[in-house]
């Protein structure tokens, strides 16, 4: 039996589909009341699956948590992933609290009952410096915000473990949550032209792809690091925002490229860099994920975007 958290976010909401649709036993868990999951689910137009209300940062909940569902597969997917509020000072203790205390709590019941644990993690435990792809074993730690400081430490903490794999994600999208694709489709309502940056490199990740890996990857012993993130090739923000107005069929935009400095400051620094090397998933076994132009033409068919 498997047990996800952070079900009410993008990832976990298509795991706990993907890990239904397989045949497998799930239950979920977010800080969502059970009837504000319900609701959710609802709006989505699906049925709710089993659903437990817990709050990571409690070790004693997470304890009856784990008591409760006695499951023999952890994938933690809660996080605070807000990297811009995540520097505000009043923020700091509550992005600690979940991103790391939350993260030890799952890791202690984990080794106690010598559970396997999915821990997904981010590029931004590295600097974003250079054009070389990172390496999933890569130990150059060196993170640029507060966000990648936290999800580092939850790195560490899971890495303790004897059964785990960490995998690192980015530039992600979904149905089940906002994401840059959503952003570009509502300012293309009411305009006709955007400034994207052009000078941040990775590769974009669609969850349910995702989500179809993970459960492949729980279904072995082959426990380690790993990097997950769609094929197809590196590219822009801008190369993104122009292929989705493209295959949107929104001929009326204007994108134009501008770098990071011209764009603006945000409160958190971003990476240049956010290439991450897949190859030792093939090595391992692992069936790669579509092509990001793929993935982006099913996803806006799936939300109705495409005119």
């Amino acid at each position: 039996m498997y047990l996800i958290t952070g079900v009410g976010g993008q990832l976990g909401h298509d795991l706990m589909n993907e890990l239904n649709n397989r045949g497998f036993e799930a239950v979920g868990t977010d800080i969502l009341s059970p009837e504000a999951y319900g609701e959710r689910m609802e709006a989505l137009g699906e049925t709710a699956h089993s659903y437990v209300n817990c709050d990571i940062t409690d070790a004693a909940a997470v304890k009856a948590l784990f008591d409760a569902t006695k499951p023999d597969k952890v994938i933690h997917c809660a996080a605070w992933t807000a990297v811009d509020a995540a520097e505000d000072e009043e923020n700091k203790e509550k992005v600690y609290a979940i991103n790391v205390t939350g993260t030890e709590n799952i890791a202690r019941c984990c080794s106690e009952y010598d559970i396997p644990l999915t821990y997904l993690s981010t590029d931004y435990v590295f600097n974003g410096q250079g054009d070389k792809p990172w390496e999933p074993d890569c130990k150059e730690y060196e993170p640029l915000n507060y966000y990648g400081e936290t999800k580092l430490l939850g790195e560490k903490a899971v890495s303790k473990l004897s059964k785990f794999f960490i995998v690192r994600i980015a530039w992600v999208f979904g149905r089940n949550g906002n994401n840059f694709i959503k952003t570009m489709i509502r300012l293309s309502e009411n305009h006709d032209s955007l400034r994207v940056v052009c000078d941040q490199i990775g590769t974009p990740t669609y969850t349910y792809d995702l989500a179809r890996l993970l459960v492949d990857i729980n279904e072995t012993e082959r426990y380690g690091f790993y990097h997950a993130t769609n094929e197809g090739g590196y590219i822009s923000w801008y190369d993104f925002a122009c292929e989705i107005f493209r295959q949107a069929g929104i001929e009326k935009m204007t994108v134009s490229p501008v770098t990071t400095s011209e764009y603006g400051l945000s409160k958190a620094m971003r990476p240049f860099n956010s290439r991450l090397n897949k190859s030792k998933l093939i090595k391992e076994g692992f069936e790669p994920l579509p092509t990001w132009q793929d993935a982006l033409g099913r996803y806006l068919r799936e939300m109705g975007f495409v005119k």
